[in-house]
């Protein structure tokens, strides 16, 4: 079973292609809902894109950041930028959605990460 994109949306911006950065520091939220290319449904991944300058201004101020979950990049490109999601996405791959939904959450928060039932 390999990971399929629905959709790459985010809450920050309506246009991603269009969309450019108004300062030299900047992040953007992003959400990926994905699900298993042989079937039904969805789940969401959830990361942060951001430039160097604003990584360099978080570590300043605290001294210490963490990274998960961020891709870092010297500029804004959308379209670079979702080609290599959809790389990192088709990449993963296992016996089970879970098994999946694991490499996943390398690259995204998982709506599920911590799930106990």
């Amino acid at each position: 079973m390999r990971a399929a994109i629905r959709s790459i949306m985010s809450l920050d911006v309506d246009d991603l292609d269009g969309w450019a950065p108004e300062s030299e520091s900047w992040a953007l939220g992003l959400q990926i809902l994905a699900g298993p290319d042989d079937g039904p449904g969805e789940e969401s991944f959830e990361l942060t894109v951001c430039n160097l300058a604003w990584l360099a201004e978080r570590v300043r101020r605290d001294g210490v950041y963490d990274g998960r979950h961020h891709l870092v990049v010297e500029r804004y490109d959308w379209s670079t930028l979702r080609v290599f999601v959809e790389r990192r996405v088709r990449a993963c791959h296992g016996p089970t959605w879970r098994d999946v939904a694991v490499q996943l959450a390398r690259l995204g928060y998982w709506e599920f990460e911590d799930y106990q039932p």
